[in-house]
């Protein structure tokens, strides 16, 4: 089997008795499995969700507290939990396990993200075994990942994996709700998540957890995007690397994008907007150029340096987001001028307007 970069995302359900306890029989499984991975030489991040179902029996909770203070509180108790039991079992099998909490501005400041990257990078590169979960005491959005379904999918592009694991307590993705329709049919393999599926409802199976198929199929649809193999389903983590997994596989490996596109197209704070000609709009479509001034008949917004904004067609539609290289006010002076001109007016060294290695296609 090829070597493979791989993310593994568990869900809480899959961690949890029926009581909403740590089941550390379901944990040890999960270990030896990712151990396996890693001993025939595989690199593996894990996505573990569980802190909160693990945390709230411990605080004198009957159930899953529904409040964010009582979910914050379970999950500061739950994730030490749950993570010395994974350093201890995964140290047990010869492994080192790193601990790292992600929330949504980790991933929209460029810093953070790039640091994140580093961060994993190096861990990687000296065998650890990275365990990812959302800072849940911190977060001020409820669940803002959907389960950490969406942390993996962004995980994985920022790694650059070759598969994505989301394993979850149903066999993979159906043309219909099985518990609705028995005679509902699995899909084996998508090439691409279809319209339908995209818009489905659906809601969490299980009270221990709080994503559901819709949001798995949403992380699905990112990670595709990005060029990564997906897995929705059951079954031996091996099983799965050889397509014998019990689910659904999504995707056809494309070219994966750089962490820096994949910032600009995911994660970016869009700080205004310009307006380019038909010239410029074919250059950057069709011709993989970056945008010169020549090309561009209106600004709008106040950005500086080093935001990122739209780039939209003579008709007003997106058909792009870069990180600019001059600010609002310098680039409204030299607008629609050649680029010799541009650079008498300012005295800039370069005459682009967003490189091509910062500029992504909507």
């Amino acid at each position: 089997m090829k070597k493979q970069r791989v993310v593994v995302k568990i869900g809480s359900s899959s961690l949890t008795n029926k009581q909403g306890a740590l089941d550390l029989d379901k944990l040890s499984a999960y270990v030896h499995a990712l151990a396996a991975l890693k001993q025939k030489g595989h690199e593996v991040v894990l996505i573990s969700s569980g802190a909160v179902a693990a945390g709230f029996s411990r605080i004198g909770y009957p159930a899953r507290p529904v409040t964010m203070a009582g979910k914050q509180a379970s999950a500061a108790v739950g994730q030490a939990l749950l993570m010395q039991h994974y350093v201890e079992e995964f140290f047990e099998l010869g492994f080192i396990a790193a601990q790292l909490l992600l929330t949504r501005p980790d991933f929209q400041n460029e810093v953070q993200y790039k640091n994140a990257y580093s961060t994993l990078e190096e861990l990687l590169k000296r065998g650890v075994i990275p365990i990812i979960n959302e800072n849940d005491t911190t977060s001020v959005a409820e669940l803002a990942f959907g389960d950490n379904d969406m942390l993996s999918a962004l995980v994985s592009g920022l790694v650059k994996a070759h598969t994505l694991c989301i394993l979850t307590d149903v066999d993979g993705i159906y043309d219909e709700n099985p518990k609705d329709n028995p005679l509902a049919k699995r899909y084996q393999y998508l090439p691409h998540i279809p319209e339908n599926l995209l818009g489905m409802k659906g809601e969490s199976g299980s009270s221990l957890g709080t994503g559901g198929m819709k949001s798995k199929i949403a992380a699905a649809q990112t990670a595709v995007n990005l060029g990564i193999n997906v897995f929705i389903g059951q079954g031996d983590l091996a099983d799965i690397l050889t397509g014998k997994g019990a689910g659904t596989y999504i995707g056809h490996q494309g070219e994966l994008e750089g962490k820096m596109k994949q910032w600009i197209r995911l994660h970016s704070d869009v700080r205004g907007m310009i307006r380019i000609d038909a010239g410029a709009e074919r250059a950057i479509l069709y011709e993989g150029k970056s945008l010169l001034p020549a090309g561009v008949i209106d600004v709008e917004g106040n950005f500086k340096r080093g935001d990122v904004v739209c780039v939209a067609n003579v008709t007003g539609k997106t058909i792009a987001k870069g990180q600019v290289t001059l600010s609002a006010d310098l680039l409204k002076k030299i607008q629609g001028k050649k680029s010799s001109e541009a650079r008498e007016l300012t005295a800039l060294e370069r005459d682009v307007v967003i490189h091509r290695d910062r500029l992504v296609r909507s």
